[in-house]
């Protein structure tokens, strides 16, 4: 039985999409999971064929063990998958070790250090200003070093989201921040770098054999409360021939320059005063409703294409559609016991909304928007204009409402 192995997996978004994705092309879905209770959840996940629990999925014996008996019960091993962090170059280096897909195993690794991809393209143009904080350094070199340049961004070189990236806006808040980092990453070596102004784009970007095969650009609106969190995304973006020319230079350079030969992965980017500048790379397409969007707006479905590469296909990327595409995600204004939402019929019913979905459950505790985990629901529209999408799905969302107890 032709089958794929997953490694870890999200109740929601591309992670989740990855496994119906698998069902559909007609693939036998086993999970690896060390989650106990997602062994039981047929409901929430029923496209997993077979879910196997494992205590450290870093283990690589331990995993290896695990397919060895699937293999032992019939099972054809295609493919080992990751689309979340940490396992994304462990998945691909299990590929490696059972003679799979050749996936860019030093380069993936590579992009799950922020520290090491900073040092990799160190001398690039789209690197910014930035230095290393090691745990015995003293607070005074890098208030100095840092003086003209505030703010600046302080984030663990190994996280995911925005919870763990403080934005410091002066010398006096350095030391507290630099405090509270180093207290969820204790021993670690922090990256420190300028704050750059600019619009910010996502790049999702899928490369085989060494050749650029998709390159979709979204652009962000981001939304600070503390903490970054990304609140819209339009697709495509829409840039000039100049800024698009540039960009595609840019990114073929990070890829030449990381090793990237086959793989997908996905790039924050700023565009400052003309320049490109890298916000930073993830080894993985990114989360949430990104499938939805770039397929709403093209037919793509990137998820399938990410796992034909993987199962040793060449990745095919004909679009059947164009269309313009706005997400609206949904976070609320106070924290609070939630109650009840409305309005999701509602949404869905507006002309040129095409999904609705809200997350948050009734007797959850909700918050202000911190991390991208605090956006509780979703709306995503279609319109021949960027701007008509925008408006639809903006107007769809003004439906949807929270109704919290205060805490």
């Amino acid at each position: 039985m032709k089958t794929i192995v997953f490694i870890g997996c999200y109740k929601f978004g591309t992670s989740k999409e990855a496994l119906t994705t698998a069902k559909e092309m007609g693939y036998h879905v086993v999970l690896f999971t060390d989650i106990p209770k997602y062994m039981t959840s047929n409901v929430e996940f029923p496209d997993v064929d077979q879910f196997i629990f494992v205590k450290n999925m870093l283990d690589e014996q331990q995993m290896l063990d695990g397919i060895i008996k699937l293999k032992e019960n019939g099972k054809q091993i295609c493919a080992c998958v990751s689309m979340i962090d940490p396992y994304v170059s462990f998945a691909a280096q299990l590929c490696k070790h059972l003679e799979l897909a050749e996936i860019s195993v030093d380069s993936l690794r590579i992009m799950e250090n922020k520290i090491k991809v900073r040092e990799k393209l160190n001398n690039l143009p789209m690197t910014p200003y930035y230095s290393i904080f090691h745990p015995s350094d003293s607070y005074k070199e890098l208030e100095e070093e840092f003086q003209s340049l505030f703010p600046i961004i302080i984030k663990p070189p190994i996280s995911n989201g925005s919870k763990d990236v403080l934005f410091v806006e002066t010398t006096k808040k350095l030391a507290n921040a630099l405090n509270f980092v180093q207290k969820n990453h204790p021993d670690s070596q922090l990256l420190i770098e300028e704050f750059l102004r600019g619009q910010q784009y996502l790049i999702e970007t899928l490369v085989y054999n060494n050749e650029i095969r998709y390159l979709g650009v979204v652009e962000q609106e981001v939304i600070y409360n503390g903490r970054f969190v990304v609140n819209g995304y339009k697709f495509p973006a829409i840039l000039g021939q100049k800024e698009s020319d540039s960009l595609y230079s840019t990114i073929v350079n990070i890829v030449e320059t990381l090793g990237l030969s086959n793989g997908s992965c996905h790039f924050e980017m700023k565009l400052v005063q003309g320049e490109w500048k890298l916000i930073e790379i993830n080894p993985r397409m990114s989360g949430g409703v990104m499938n939805r969007i770039i397929e709403e707006g093209t037919g793509i479905n990137l998820i399938k294409e990410i796992l034909k590469l993987y199962l040793r296909e060449e990745p095919a990327f004909v679009e059947t559609k164009k269309q313009h595409v706005y997400a609206k995600y949904l976070t609320v204004r106070s924290r609070g016991k939630l109650l009840k939402v409305t309005g999701e019929e509602l949404a869905i019913k507006h002309k040129g909304v095409k999904y609705v979905h809200v997350k948050a459950l009734e007797g959850k505790i909700l918050t202000n928007p911190y991390s991208m985990g605090d956006r509780y629901a979703c709306v995503i529209a279609v319109s021949e204009s960027a701007e008509q999408a925008e408006a639809i799905a903006l107007g769809a969302s003004r439906e949807i409402k929270f109704y919290l107890e205060p805490l």
